[in-house]
Parts: structure tokens; sequence; C-alpha cells
């Protein structure tokens, strides 16, 4: 079975004044020039955590219920805990 070649369309849809020409490489712009800033740290890092199997599939079960995935349940649960010990401890 021979497999048919498609025609490639030519590209008709292309900006028609050059740019190049107001871009000075000798100036390289930084973020902060488009007014840009990174965060220091990212506001997310990967862990890795071991839980009894029985643990996990309990909370799987309260996300499938609740519509939620498990791995966003366990950092609610974890935000809402840390907030209760803070309130203790004040």
């Amino acid at each position: 079975m021979k497999r048919e070649k498609k025609k490639l369309k030519p590209i008709t849809d292309y900006d028609e004044f050059d740019t190049s020409e107001m871009i000075d490489p000798s100036k390289p712009l930084k973020l902060q020039d488009l007014g840009l800033k990174l965060p220091k740290s990212p506001p997310t890092q990967v862990i890795s955590i071991r839980l009894p199997t029985h643990l996990l599939n309990k909370i799987r079960a309260i996300g499938s219920q609740r519509d939620v995935p498990y791995q966003a349940l366990i950092k609610l649960f974890l935000a809402q805990s840390v907030e209760r010990l803070k309130e203790k401890l004040a």
C-alpha cells in the first residue's frame, strides 16, 4: 500500500514589514525592561513522599467523591493542618 504525499500549500500569511532593524543586538532587553519579574523561588517544588497504601487509597476515594485530584487534595489537607497548628500555637 503506497502512501500518497500531501501537497504543501505555499505560505501566504506573513508579516509584510521587516522588523529586524528595530532590534538592537548591542542592547539586549532584560525582563525588568519589559516590566516582568521572575519569582525568587519557584511557586511549587516537587517532592517525593511515601504513604501507606491504605491511606493513599482513602485519599483517592475522598478526592473521587469530591471530584478533586488526589494530589490537590493532599495539598489542601496539608495547608489546612498547618493553619490549624499555627492557630493553636499562637
